[in-house]
């Protein structure tokens, strides 16, 4: 094995325990006393978290997990500045973060749906993609009003936004693309799994809508 691959190796595990401090979980248990996986839809992320303590908890959730991804694959990109594809690492270690949001070690791989997360890692890993995925989302919430729709529309337009800016626009050569592209399309598998209850209750006509000027229980 490579040291290179072997340096990739290290970034990938290092990043699931990081990304297994669960920004929800311990933000509502320092500001409230209060475990958020016992509320609402009992889903420790940041929607969940606005639906049942409100803005400020919220906020706080919010920008802990956008440093949590976005220094975390900056500082494995610098660490992996040696490996002949830096922005591989990043995705590799994106995933991780994921990974260790979702099913976090400290917390019997009870935790979000890493959606949030995901957009965090997407801004360091490929600014010029995220600038377009988010916005995709956002007009999705602003149309249907569902937030988990919206964030399985930005997954399902994540890894095509990827293959179209990095081959059309940045003119990457096409093994690195075909290889972002898988690695991006794992990601937003997992994030498409993970709102399985959600496409139930859309189907049923159950799922509940963000509302804009209050909060109410939703299932995301």
């Amino acid at each position: 094995m490579s040291s290179n691959a072997l340096l990739i190796i290290l970034c990938a595990v290092a990043s699931y325990f990081i990304g297994s401090l669960n920004s929800s979980i311990i933000v509502v248990r320092l500001l409230k006393h209060e475990d958020i996986r016992n509320y609402g839809s009992k889903n420790a992320g940041l929607t969940n978290t606005l639906r049942c303590f409100g803005k400020g908890p919220a906020l706080a959730t919010l920008i802990s997990d956008l440093l949590k991804g976005s220094l975390t694959i900056i500082l494995v990109k610098l660490i992996c500045s040696g490996c002949s594809d830096v922005m591989a690492a990043g995705y590799i270690s994106g995933f991780m973060i994921m990974l260790g949001h979702i099913f976090p070690v400290y917390y019997r791989f009870k935790g979000g749906k890493g959606v949030l997360l995901a957009a965090s890692v997407l801004i360091a890993v490929d600014i010029q993609t995220f600038a377009i995925v988010i916005p995709i989302f956002i007009i999705m919430l602003f149309i249907t009003r569902y937030v988990s729709l919206s964030s399985i529309t930005a997954a399902v337009s994540y890894p095509v936004v990827t293959f179209i800016m990095q081959y059309f626009v940045r003119g990457l050569e096409m093994n690195e693309v075909i290889l972002h592209t898988v690695l991006v399309a794992i990601t937003s598998c997992l994030i498409i799994y993970m709102h399985k209850t959600n496409i139930s209750r859309l189907k049923n006509g159950t799922e509940n809508k963000f509302s804009f000027s209050k909060s109410k229980k939703e299932g995301e």
